[in-house]
């Protein structure tokens, strides 16, 4: 097939499954990709990118929310398929897919589509590495408004029969793995009681590419200082909760990047508190206008119940920005307390002191965001980070 041909062809779900054979063929699936924001749709682009400079062939299978978007730009195959179906008919389709696609690939690595990926592999046989972030059976609990625990309660407590399903589900497609990554050694505790051996588990932290020269936008708050806080918008991202310290530090406004279901409980939130005009709904961006926003302001700051590892808050240090964050998941294995940012206790209400401080004390963002800076820079390597998935899928190859 002629390339321009091949490259018009990545705009459809009709891909040929061409990889010409190099070092490893690997096909990614992942629920988000550009323009979509989130971990995954920052760490895939980013390590497809590393493995095909690397000689290997890649092919990127996506859901999206509209297939026409120019992905030549990418040095690898991108396939999207529509997010928005009906979900039987979307998970047979996406399914087809792998099985369409994965016959030529060597191993797969499973970014997301977990359970379409598993059951297409029953029949393709082929190596599968996934990459663990974080509980789908909570998450979605969460989200359905089946359970209000936490993530660790929800590890350790038995319920009824459609959220024990979701767990059963999660643990079962998580075992069918020949190498699981995750991003902290925190959720790595959590993922060896799904039954995962710990002899297929591996950490490998997620990485921050150089952000210098990034432009500042315009963000259109009158504050003296701005923080900024980046995701998607639900219940445990808890951004109810900072839109209720913006009360208690009057020069204090907020940015908030990213959009959910919780969009509109917030922006109501917003306005029955009297902070309306503090605050900047800036919805879903592209990846450079995320850091054009995050550059834009002052501190980033991470109220969360969980997190597996914020790569957000890799970027935000990455920034110079200080981090504020709740002490939660893997974000301490992030930020420095003292150091790079300040970590706070999700429960202890201190936030708002926290914040209050530092907006009145130059000095100390100052002295934190370089130190912030420098720190990611340093234990956070992209170089690092892509040597050891690489070993890991090739590790994974040989198991065939």
């Amino acid at each position: 097939m002629p390339l321009k041909q091949r490259q018009r062809s990545r705009l459809t779900t009709e891909v040929a499954p061409l990889f010409p054979r190099q070092k490893m063929r690997i096909l990614i699936t992942t629920g988000i990709f550009p323009p979509d924001i989130g971990g995954p749709a920052t760490y895939v682009p980013q390590i497809a990118c590393a493995l095909t400079e690397r000689g290997h062939q890649v092919c990127v299978v996506t859901l999206s929310d509209n297939l026409k978007h120019d992905d030549r730009r990418y040095p690898f195959c991108v396939v999207r398929l529509p997010r928005r179906q009906p979900k039987p008919w979307r998970q047979l389709r996406t399914i087809a897919t792998f099985l369409r696609l994965g016959q030529d690939a060597d191993v797969l690595f499973v970014n997301g589509l977990a359970l379409e990926a598993v059951a297409a592999n029953f029949l393709l046989r082929k190596p599968l590495v996934m990459k663990v972030v974080g509980d789908l059976a909570w998450e979605r609990a969460t989200t359905k408004g089946w359970t209000s625990d936490d993530f660790e309660t929800f590890q350790q407590k038995r319920y009824g029969f459609r959220v024990e399903v979701l767990k059963s589900l999660r643990a079962w497609w998580t075992r069918r793995a020949d190498r699981v990554i995750v991003p902290s050694r925190y959720l790595a505790r959590w993922v060896a009681g799904w039954g995962v051996p710990e002899d297929k588990m591996v950490v490998i932290y997620n990485a921050v590419e150089p952000v210098d020269g990034v432009e500042p936008l315009p963000v259109p708050l009158k504050t003296p200082i701005k923080a900024v806080t980046v995701g998607r918008l639900v219940p445990w991202k808890r951004v109810d909760g900072l839109l209720a310290v913006l009360k208690e530090v009057p020069d204090l406004g907020l940015v908030v990047v990213g959009d959910g279901p919780e969009r509109s409980r917030l922006e109501r939130l917003a306005r029955d508190l009297g902070v309306s005009e503090r605050v900047y709904f800036a919805g879903q961006r592209s990846k450079g206008e995320t850091l054009g926003l995050i550059a834009a302001c002052d501190l980033f700051v991470l109220n969360s119940a969980y997190e597996g590892l914020p790569h957000v808050v890799l970027e935000a240090m990455a920034l110079g920005l200080p981090v504020v964050a709740t002490a939660v998941g893997g974000t301490p294995e992030v930020v420095r307390d003292g150091e790079t940012g300040v970590l706070v206790d999700a429960e202890n209400g201190c936030l708002a002191s926290v914040l209050q401080a530092l907006a009145r004390d130059v000095g100390r963002r100052t002295r934190l965001g370089q130190n912030a800076k420098r720190w990611a820079s340093k234990r956070f390597d992209v170089v690092a980070m892509l040597d050891e998935t690489e070993r890991v899928l090739k590790e994974a190859r040989s198991l065939s």
